[in-house]
């Protein structure tokens, strides 16, 4: 086996065929084993976001006062010493468990001669050509850029370029209100940026929970972003002082810098896709069906390369199923309960459907909420906004979504993952024993208001 990308989904794609026996290389370049997780995508921007909550102390000023800080001056060094000390782990991490599992690692780039033959470019500009039975590609995206708009990685940025700015912005415009722009919206904000979100659509992350969305939006305004929604970018000008960003209502709005979040773009145009018989769409995508097989059989693909959901976590399990499938070992269908982490701060994350989807499909649900405030564990952490929201089926009592918003969020869906995933019920979470104090707790309490309201709803009916 032959993957093309070293990130999460061609990681584990290659690691899972080399311990079904088969001989596996990986090709990536070798600034970039790890892939765009590792280097301009996940990991660094989880470990900046750490950085600049430790940094700002943030979290602490409900204890301490809002003018509590851990450091006055927080500069760009600050910020990046912390993510090159973690990349620079990681990487070898991976490095070890490739070798470790006698996988071997090409570097340079690949692009296909014919559909079981990719010509690999080294560094030296050499090129040699290497054959394998099955192809995965896992080769990533990048950050879409606008035609229209011309980056200069200083004053005008991408996701990718935002992470080696000189100095922290005093004024930022962020377009885009997705998952990335609004991560980096509220980190900026932390670091006393003014920030302004601009997105044409009416809101900010549709799939999320509506209350836990007004409550994020609270927050940012809290740090003073302001969000212009319905609103759809003319032109970016740049000037000695800084950047004009020019809205087709007509509205100027002056910053130091304008950071571009437009969604993300299939690294698959120098693959030569045509001599292997694929082709990907607009946006650089290739389709799939439900084993990870692209339209031709042996050669599968997985990861960002695929679209949706596009998430580090999902890589994982698809590099695995592919692997699995190409060697002719059994693999379970990847559960529908994916939980979706957003690093915002406060942190969001939910698994299963949201109260909008369910109105919508006419499914009748109750509702339990837990606020951190009323937890011991929420008072000691300085978390007074957090909140955990059960939703539940009067009928058969089982749990049909999960939204947490605030510390640790991203942590503790896991334990509604697993109830859903296990068919469990709302009854299991009120008769569980849960460590006190803990966030965890906030299960057993929002499982106790949605059965007491479950309780009214019987009572009145009988």
């Amino acid at each position: 086996m032959l993957v093309l990308g070293s990130g999460p989904g061609g990681q584990k794609a290659a690691i899972a065929a080399a311990k079904l026996g088969r001989r596996v290389a990986v090709v990536d370049r070798p600034d970039m084993v790890g892939g765009v997780s590792l280097h301009t995508g996940t990991i660094p921007s989880k470990t900046l976001r750490e950085a600049v909550l430790y940094l700002t102390g943030l979290t602490q000023r409900d204890l301490y006062g809002q003018s509590y800080r851990l450091k006055e001056n927080i500069t760009v060094a600050d910020l990046t010493a912390r993510t090159e000390h973690v990349v620079g782990r990681e990487i070898d991490v991976i490095r070890s468990q490739l070798t470790r599992n006698h996988v071997t690692l090409f570097a340079g780039t690949g692009r296909f001669v014919d559909d079981h033959t990719i010509a690999l470019r080294e560094v030296t500009g050499q090129e040699r050509l290497i054959s394998a039975e099955h192809i995965v590609i896992a080769t990533g995206t990048r950050p879409a850029r606008p035609d229209s708009v011309e980056f200069d990685g200083r004053t005008i940025l991408d996701s990718d370029n935002v992470l080696t700015i000189e100095r922290v912005p005093q004024s930022m415009v962020i377009v885009g209100a997705g998952v990335i722009g609004m991560e980096y919206a509220s980190m900026f904000a932390a670091l006393g940026s003014k920030v302004t979100v601009v997105e044409k659509r009416a809101g900010m992350l549709d799939m999320c929970d509506v209350e836990v969305v007004e409550s994020l939006r609270y927050h940012l305004r809290d740090l003073a972003v302001a969000f212009r929604f319905g609103e759809t970018v003319a032109a970016v000008e740049r000037h000695p002082r800084g950047t004009l960003t020019v809205l087709e209502s007509g509205k100027k709005i002056p910053a130091d810098a304008v950071m571009y979040s437009a969604g993300r773009q299939g690294l698959t145009d120098e693959l030569d896709l045509d001599k292997a018989g694929l082709t990907a769409d607009r946006r650089g995508r290739i389709e799939v069906d439900e084993h990870y097989r692209t339209p031709v059989p042996h050669i599968y693909a997985v990861g960002d390369v695929i679209g949706f959901p596009a998430l580090a976590a999902t890589a994982m399990e698809q590099g695995r199923a592919a692997a699995y499938h190409a060697c002719g070992e059994p693999v379970g269908q990847m559960h529908d309960l994916q939980p979706i982490g957003i690093y915002t701060i406060p942190e969001i994350s939910f698994v299963g459907r949201t109260e909008d989807q369910l109105t919508e499909e006419r499914v009748p649900f109750e509702i339990g909420v837990a606020r951190y405030r009323e937890l011991a564990r929420g008072q000691i952490i300085g978390d007074a906004h957090g909140m955990l929201k059960l939703l539940v089926s009067p009928q058969d009592r089982k749990l049909l979504g999960v939204h947490c918003f605030g510390t640790g969020a991203t942590e503790l869906i896991h334990i509604g993952q697993s109830v859903m995933g296990c068919g469990g019920t709302v009854d299991y979470l009120v008769n569980a024993v849960f460590n006190y104090p803990t966030l965890a707790e906030s299960y057993k309490v929002a499982a106790l208001d949605a059965t007491n309201r479950l309780r009214e709803l019987d009572r009145i009916g009988e």
